[in-house]
């Protein structure tokens, strides 16, 4: 089955002003919608980033795929790698690793490879999950992600989520998504506030929701000092502390002083850096990501090595619409070793969607894999126009949280580690 012909359509769509340690999110969120069709008139859905110079990479990608088979994975792959040839997409925004041209490849190809499994599932009359091994769970527990964040963007009106720059703010944030969508799990976004700061809004989070377990994630800017002391602090509180400070030698040096297991997402973002890892004892838990791990099936390999040295799996994320939460319920679904519940920011999307609505749900705080073949979401074609449309008009074309934010407070620092 051939590739006919590939579309790439970026959009935008409105984000609320989430604080992290590199700023604040901007008004818009972009995004790269990927659509396959096939000789035989299949079309598979495929979800990225939408940073201009991976959209460019994207673009030629979709190119030279062109006339391949969907079936020979490895044939595309290549082709991708020749695309990117010697280029690095630099991570902007500092949130998720260094960028390497290996981890540029993969976040190329990763769009092109969930669309065509969308269609071999299709041409199978089977869900992804099949192709991905079979389910292990008929649904797959979100966590919810809370943010420090501002009322509403400056020069605004107050968004439909508040404020929350404080303990009480916090919690009451967690209120709204816990009795919305069910979630038995939280997590904070943290390297905002002093790190004491942040220990208290996880202590009152702790107080009113004593069931949940809990996580915090500073972006490594905190120092191996300040890690340990806080992780000592947070002894017995948290499930685990995501990404406190830099690097793996950096993260080794508190993984052998903090009460509790380490995740990441930030020092470990390709196979090559898993060795040095796993040498080092530096983490307990991998958060996997198949937007830049090179798509499902590749994601499902590092899964099954991580398993073998005894490191846990939960799941990353950042701002994505439907066809990348269809993906990712797919890819928990097939994979034992994912044992946290995943990370998810379809709750700050607010309805906003390019898939058409139904497939996907909230049930008690978990996402069932959706019905149907391949995906199990189409396209929703007016939704898309709209997004395009936005993104062409809102003028943004690279998330940029720091600059965003030094236009409101002009001293801001991304200097790690800051504390």
């Amino acid at each position: 089955m051939l590739i006919r012909e590939i579309t790439v359509t970026p959009v935008a769509f409105r984000d609320p002003p989430l604080l992290n340690a590199a700023g604040v999110h901007q008004p818009w969120a972009l995004r790269t919608v990927v659509e396959v069709v096939t000789d035989e008139g299949l079309t598979g859905l495929g979800e990225t980033y939408g940073d201009l110079d991976h959209l460019d990479e994207v673009r030629r990608a979709a190119t030279a795929l062109v006339g391949l088979d969907v079936y020979r994975h490895n044939d595309l792959y290549a082709a991708v790698a020749r695309s990117v040839g010697d280029a690095v997409v630099t991570d902007r925004h500092g949130l998720i690793g260094a960028a390497t041209r290996e981890k540029t490849v993969d976040r190329v190809f990763s769009p092109f490879e969930v669309a065509c499994l969308d269609i071999k599932g299709k041409a199978a009359g089977r869900p992804v999950v099949d192709l991905l091994g079979g389910r292990v769970r008929d649904a797959v527990p979100y966590s919810a992600y809370l943010f420090y964040k501002w009322a509403g963007h400056p020069g605004e009106a107050e968004d439909a989520f508040g404020a929350a720059l404080d303990p009480e703010g916090l919690v009451e944030q967690a209120r709204l998504f816990v009795d919305r969508y069910g979630f038995r799990s939280i997590k904070l976004k943290g390297g905002v506030l002093p790190p004491m700061e942040e220990a208290d809004g996880i202590r009152a989070l702790r107080d009113a929701f004593p069931g949940h377990p809990l996580r915090l994630d500073p972006n490594a800017v905190w120092s191996v000092e300040t890690s340990i002391e806080v992780g000592r602090a947070l002894d017995g509180v948290l499930e685990y502390l995501e990404d406190p400070t830099e690097g793996i030698d950096g993260m080794a040096r508190v993984a052998a002083e903090a009460p509790m297991p380490l995740a990441t997402n930030m020092c470990v973002v390709t196979p090559g850096h898993l060795a040095p890892a796993i040498e080092r004892r530096a983490i307990g838990v991998l958060l996997i990501d198949h937007h830049y791990w090179g798509g499902l099936l590749r994601s499902s390999h590092i899964a099954t090595l991580c398993a073998t040295f005894g490191i846990e799996l939960s799941m990353h994320s950042n701002s994505h619409l439907g066809i990348s939460l269809a993906a990712m319920t797919h890819l928990a679904a097939a994979t034992p070793a994912i044992t946290h519940a995943c990370d998810t920011h379809t709750p700050w999307q607010a309805g906003q969607d390019v898939v058409a609505p139904g497939a996907l749900r909230f049930v008690d705080g978990a996402v069932p894999v959706p019905d149907g073949p391949g995906l199990g979401v189409e396209l929703d074609r007016d939704a898309l126009a709209v997004m395009n449309e936005q993104y062409e008009k809102c003028g943004i074309r690279a998330r940029d949280d720091a600059t965003y934010m030094r236009a409101f407070e002009p001293s801001f620092s991304t200097r790690r580690p800051r504390w």
